[in-house]
């Protein structure tokens, strides 16, 4: 642990906004299999039409291990990287607004009061989301995009690249491809946002005002798993609808709704927590990497600036 407490030296704004990125980056790096684990469960019997017989046999991938090991045995290992680029791209500049400039906001809405209630924590964790969606969707796009498209000896690669991803979705759909799914994303990540940064920040205070615990390591590390099981379990329903209607081809939906009411339709109620044990297994064991990481991270760069002051 780095030894400086909280109160030494004060994070700036700065060093949030970095931290967090780069926290998130790492936290992608060592759970990123799990991801594209998940988007496959979601997107699993989305191509399925009215009349089609749903045999299962029809059903490739069966629970998150069993779809980690089917696409290693398929595809190969580097499948659960594939999206990486984007991905890491994505949490550079998603998690560096919607975690590293939450505390600001918040100061802002409380016109810098030490009493912090809900109504503040949850206004400023959906600013925050749907101001790193608006930035970020389209590395959200392609990365979704590219975590969907399987590999196999007969069938073309819809990308080539992450570069090529940009390129080709801009060009076959419009600048406004790249934006695909910004509706739901953004109600996706203000529910995300809140939840996680909202949950995370209620847990840590109650830990550390009805605990013996301090402001180090295991309150982290508790704060961040109980925030990951919440967020999964509110987030899930509409990040299968934001990840379905993402990968779409064109017209395949007419709009969320119109996806949404498709998967009603055609595979029941059951579909919208699709990947539900992936989802906790990769936000779970995120937000741990992430928020222990990004705690540290603060103390160190500010333990840094500290020191060449001197």
């Amino acid at each position: 642990m780095v030894g400086f407490r909280p109160a030494d030296v004060p994070p700036s704004a700065a060093v949030k906004f970095v931290g967090a990125g780069t926290a998130a980056c790492i936290a992608d790096l060592l759970t990123f299999p799990l991801d594209t684990a998940k988007v496959r469960l979601q997107i699993q019997g989305e191509a399925r039409g009215s009349a089609a017989t749903w045999s299962g046999s029809a059903v490739k991938y069966r629970g998150v291990f069993g779809t980690i090991a089917t696409m290693v045995r398929t595809e190969g290992p580097l499948s659960l990287y594939s999206g990486l680029v984007a991905g890491l791209q994505r949490q550079m500049s998603f998690a560096s607004v919607r975690i590293g400039l939450y505390d600001s906001v918040k100061q802002f809405y409380t016109k810098g009061s030490d009493h912090v209630g809900i109504w503040s924590r949850l206004l400023a964790g959906s600013t925050t989301g749907a101001l790193a969606v608006a930035i970020a969707q389209p590395t959200d796009v392609v990365k979704v995009r590219f975590q969907a498209q399987a590999r196999s000896l007969g069938r073309a690669r819809r990308y080539c690249s992450t570069v090529d991803a940009y390129r080709t979705i801009a060009k076959e759909e419009g600048i406004c491809g790249l934006w695909k799914g910004t509706a739901p994303n953004i109600a996706r990540n203000a529910i995300v946002n809140c939840t996680e940064l909202v949950t995370y920040d209620f847990i840590k205070d109650m830990l550390l005002s009805s605990t013996p615990l301090t402001d180090n390591l295991p309150c982290h590390f508790a704060s961040a798993f109980g925030a990951g099981l919440c967020t999964t379990v509110i987030a899930s329903p509409v990040d299968v609808v934001k990840t379905r209607y993402m990968n779409s081809a064109v017209g395949q939906y007419s709009s969320v709704l119109n996806c949404a009411a498709a998967m009603m339709t055609n595979e029941g109620p059951r579909a919208f927590y699709k990947g539900f044990i992936p989802s906790f297994l990769r936000l779970g064991s995120w937000n741990v990497v992430m928020f222990v990481t990004y705690e540290q991270l603060k103390r160190a760069m500010m333990a840094a600036n500290h020191s060449c002051q001197k």
